[in-house]
């Protein structure tokens, strides 16, 4: 769904615009909190390169961090890119059938959307929970605890889902 400007519901319920707004900034700062991870798994691969290739020696958390850094950039900007209207979409169909149609089709996919996305949210915050109470490790050399690595799952399907909801608030000009 496309980010339209005002929401067809503000006039009568400003708390929902207050809603919508306050996602959409939630949304972008987290869309930095994700560049700023993106940018820490880009340095730990040039640490890891420099430290085996120049200095000769071996690795060992590097490459784990820069798998958790990246995905959890890739979640923590999700809500950000359903945001901004950037996702893949193919609407040769809904572009096709026009008129109510094609609204009908464009709620059903966010709907469906919706659904996917709360659903992943609940099992995120369960499988978070587990790990946290667990106290569940990666089991690599490194090592590290694995919940630091689940809760960019959780909060970024969360705000993922918590978008959506925002969208489909904010409806079509």
């Amino acid at each position: 769904m496309a980010m339209a400007n005002t929401s067809p519901f503000a006039g009568r319920l400003p708390l929902i615009d207050l809603y919508i707004r306050m996602m959409d900034s939630v949304s972008r700062y987290a869309a930095y909190l994700a560049a700023v991870m993106f940018i820490a798994g880009v340095f730990a691969v040039c640490h890891m390169v420099f430290v085996r290739y120049v200095l000769g020696m071996s690795t060992s958390w590097q490459t784990e961090f820069t798998v958790f850094s990246v995905t959890g950039a890739m979640l923590m900007g999700s809500a950000y890119v359903l945001l901004t209207g950037g996702h893949v979409a193919i609407t040769l169909l809904p572009d096709m059938v026009g008129g109510v149609a094609r609204k009908i089709m464009q709620w059903t996919a966010s709907l469906v959307g919706l659904g996917f996305c709360a659903a992943l949210s609940y099992g995120a915050w369960i499988y978070l929970a587990e790990a946290w109470h667990g106290q569940w490790t990666t089991g690599t050399v490194w090592n590290p605890p694995l919940w630091p690595a689940l809760l960019p799952l959780a909060v970024g399907s969360s705000l993922l889902t918590l978008q959506y909801i925002a969208e489909l608030l904010r409806g079509e000009d």
